[in-house]
């Protein structure tokens, strides 16, 4: 933990305040010969205006001041909220016990009697610097973590509204890094808490060690650390943190006979036009990890790159309770079959013409899920040469946000209301199992609500009078669902077509229009459509 050196004189600011000039002179010449940087004032005013401009440590004032004395100076003095404690002497004549009660309850430190003596005055600014090194050093204790050194959450919170407010008078940019070390519990779990601890302390001192001395980098809570970066765009920030993530993954920290080694996930976000404060700023930083950890961790994530939809909210009766309790794996569609990150990307566009699909999850040697690839990813390259042979991992997107089979639907839901991802695979033991996407969601949830007895015709989704009649939609998708059927046939008839991804990807094109099928079939007796 940091600790405080002694602060020589000549670091130490003084402000006198008193209306007689003789009086000015003479103590500022004492003051100065002793080391102390002196500001003059001559009366309470001037005091009040120079306090605010340059706060100094100690305030030497008279009693006795024309339209402001020194027992009002010292009222509005304890009532401001300063960068650092005033230590006040009060110059007086006074002498009596009911004068000396007065000048404490104002919030005076110590009395000096006039007239005024050398000897006295410097030894009772030497009692007040010990006074001023105790309360920074107390100071130091409330507003910095104990483990780490760095400065608290509420540190970070205080310091950033004022450099969210200069960024907003002046128009700098600003941006926030919320900063998490993946997978932490592992560690404490496996090594011990001395270990965690000891984990914690370096990603501390890189974070610190590559940081300018304008950034602010604070311990959040438990494993996580914030970085307020000022006069930094996002982009640049997502560079810093991405330097960062790099040293910290390849930094061994010794255990033993062991070394130890951690990643971070990383979200970055900048100060907006209608970002409202500081605490906004972090939560939108706060939002961008979120992402970078459900898409594998050890990564970097803008806020910007994920977009800014807000977060919907349930009341507590709609039919959104139907979501509750549900698992991802009863919601999902599954997959027909994943990609291979080696396979040419050739194969890829036979994949999304053949089942329909506008994406699919891509996995390793091991089925282990490893990316992402979509129809615009492969559009991208259709114009490059021999662009068929180029392998899925030269293009697939790796920031692939995944959940496990057991996670509640209501969390997916919230989660694609709030950012800019259409879907979301689901695995199982690492390896892919289906996709939830905004579309599946809510086919489920519409075709849930028909299904519900609950409801009644005035909670059920009105039909839009825009749409072809019900009986006419009924026979469309039963058509459609010949079709399909008929296509499912041709495949399994066809020898060299993979069974298992024909029958997987077929079923669920089937399955899909038979809940829609039941879906419109609640509507089929509405003879006002007819």
């Amino acid at each position: 933990m940091s600790t405080i050196p002694a602060m020589p004189e000549s670091e130490v600011k003084v402000l006198l305040a008193d209306d007689d000039p003789a009086m000015l002179r003479l103590l500022a010449k004492w003051l100065e010969s002793a080391g102390y940087r002196v500001r003059c004032v001559r009366d309470g005013f001037e005091a009040m205006e120079a306090i605010d401009e340059d706060c100094p440590q100690f305030l030497v004032t008279d009693w006795e001041m024309p339209e402001m004395d020194g027992l009002e100076l010292c009222r509005w003095l304890r009532g401001r909220d300063l960068p650092c404690y005033v230590y006040t002497i009060i110059l007086t004549v006074r002498s009596g016990s009911h004068d000396m009660v007065r000048g404490l309850e104002s919030g005076a430190d110590d009395f000096l009697k006039k007239p005024v003596d050398r000897g006295e005055l410097l030894a009772r600014m030497r009692a007040g610097m010990r006074v001023l090194e105790l309360e920074s050093r107390l100071s130091l204790l409330a507003r910095s973590d104990p483990l780490t050194g760095l400065p608290t959450q509420r540190t970070l919170f205080d310091q950033g509204n004022t450099e969210w407010q200069r960024a907003k008078r002046y128009h700098f940019p600003v941006s926030c890094a919320m900063i998490d070390i993946d997978f932490f519990k592992r560690v404490n779990d496996t090594y011990g808490h001395a270990v965690g601890d000891e984990v914690i302390r370096r990603v501390a001192k890189t974070l610190t060690d590559n940081c300018r001395t304008s950034d602010l980098i604070s311990r959040y809570g438990g494993e996580e650390f914030c970085a307020l970066l000022p006069e930094t765009s996002e982009k640049n920030a997502a560079l810093w943190a991405e330097r960062v993530r790099e040293v910290i993954a390849a930094t061994e920290i010794p255990v033993d006979r062991n070394n130890v080694r951690v990643t971070v996930s990383i979200g970055v976000s900048q100060l907006l036009d209608d970002t409202e404060s500081v605490e906004a700023l972090v939560d939108m930083a706060d939002q961008a990890l979120m992402v970078a950890k459900q898409s594998g961790r050890d990564r970097v994530v803008a806020y910007q790159s994920i977009g800014q939809f807000a977060q919907l909210r349930l009341a507590a009766k709609t039919p959104g309770l139907l979501f509750s309790g549900l698992p991802a794996r009863s919601v999902m569609t599954h997959t027909v079959a994943s990609l291979r990150q080696d396979d040419p990307v050739g194969r890829a566009a036979r994949y999304f013409l053949r089942y329909r699909f506008n994406a699919a999850p891509v996995v390793d040697d091991e089925g282990k899920l490893v990316g992402i690839l979509a129809e615009k990813d492969v559009m991208a390259i259709m114009l490059w040469p021999h662009w068929w042979a180029t392998r899925i991992s030269d293009i697939m997107k790796r920031n692939v946000v995944a959940y496990d089979e057991e996670t509640p639907v209501l969390s997916i839901y919230e989660f694609l209301c709030r950012v800019a991802i259409r879907s979301v695979v689901i695995v199982k033991d690492g390896r892919p199992t289906g996709m939830i996407s905004r579309g599946s969601l809510l086919r489920w949830f519409v075709n849930s609500l028909s299904y519900d007895p609950s409801s009644t015709d005035e909670e059920a989704p009105a039909c839009d009078i825009s749409l072809p009649p019900p009986r006419q939609r009924l026979a469309t998708t039963a058509r459609s669902l010949a079709d399909a059927a008929a296509h499912l046939e041709m495949d399994l008839c066809n020898e060299e077509v993979d069974v298992v991804p024909c029958v997987v990807g077929g079923a669920s094109r089937l399955q899909e229009l038979t809940n829609d099928l039941l879906a419109y079939s609640r509507y089929a007796e509405n003879t006002a459509e007819d």
